[in-house]
């Protein structure tokens, strides 16, 4: 593992007589991507703003290595969920000005200014008042606002929401060629197809605490059981004598079996009933999505007698 960037430790944060996160502890690496999950309401956007010293936590402590305890603000790139940039400004001014807080060099600011434009396909957007862009185009701009400075931690929270899918793996591009060259970043998003794709770590909270964490393909292996999907019209009850069943979904004519997590593939599908009518069958293992949807829900019940039982 590289080195660390940014170490949370023990972080407990309440307001007024409510809890809204306790002991929570990770830390980001150069060159990584990692993932902070929760459903809203967890505590992600309470754990950030205290990384970015927008507010300090009642418990704990967040050090930046080589940095110490001091928020090195002009070493931290931050894309906020809530965009906010002077509409009746033009692009360069703006993006000179966000540099020029971060005392980075004006004239590198505007080399790499012009290079992002180039790469995000707005090349000629300088003039441009900020009021004049679509909602994607400002997106870009804002996006660009926050790693002009080449920062050390880069934090993006919902960096996809609003783009279109073509933009949206210009961004996912852009963030990997970022940690390839030693950013540290934090990424925040309820897109978990996105998350998937693109993280090297993950630390899901719910509830203000850890329920997840560790690296996306341990995570995968440890959580995310294996499911049969069959399509067929298919009576409920034909599943009941099943073993190695969790729970079972059943929508038309598709029919999901969620597996324990022992459960041996090649012995399991020996027990499917012979008069079963299958047009598809497939099995593979549940995405992230699924196990958020978990996490958040608290589905973790066991299906019993063709039921299930939380």
């Amino acid at each position: 593992m590289s080195e660390k960037v940014l170490t949370v430790n023990q972080l407990g944060k309440s307001f007024k007589k409510t809890r809204i996160v306790e002991g929570i502890s990770f830390d980001v690496y150069k060159g990584e991507i990692m993932a902070i999950l929760g459903p809203n309401g967890a505590g992600k956007s309470t754990t950030i703003r205290n990384i970015m010293g927008i507010m300090y936590p009642d418990e704990g402590e967040i050090i930046f290595h080589n940095h110490g305890k001091e928020i090195p603000r002009h070493k931290i790139g931050y894309l906020p969920e809530e965009r906010g940039l002077y509409k009746n400004v033009k692009v360069m001014d703006i993006l000179l000005y966000l540099a020029e807080l971060k005392n980075y060099p004006l004239k590198k600011a505007k080399k790499r200014v012009e290079e992002y434009l180039e790469k995000f396909d707005l090349k000629g957007k300088e003039k441009v008042s900020v009021e004049e862009l679509s909602k994607g185009m400002a997106q870009k701009i804002q996006f660009i606002g926050a790693i002009i400075h080449e920062p050390e931690l880069l934090i993006l929270d919902e960096p996809f929401s609003g783009l279109d899918p073509v933009s949206q793996e210009v961004f996912k591009e852009e963030i990997r060629s970022l940690a390839d060259n030693g950013t540290a970043i934090l990424l925040s998003s309820h897109q978990m197809n996105l998350v998937e794709e693109l993280c090297d770590r993950l630390f899901m909270i719910h509830k203000g605490r850890k329920v997840i964490t560790g690296l996306m393909e341990n995570v995968k292996e440890e959580y995310a059981n294996f499911k049969c999907t069959i399509v067929g019209e298919n009576d409920e009850q034909l599943f009941e004598q099943l073993p190695m069943v969790q729970r079972i979904e059943q929508k038309g004519i598709v029919t999901v079996i969620h597996l324990n997590q022992d459960v041996q593939i090649p012995l399991w599908l020996k027990e499917l009933p012979s008069n079963l009518m299958i047009q598809e069958l497939s099995i593979d293992r549940i995405s992230l999505h699924e196990i958020f949807v978990d996490v958040a829900t608290g589905h973790k019940g066991e299906r019993k007698g063709g039921k299930l039982h939380a």
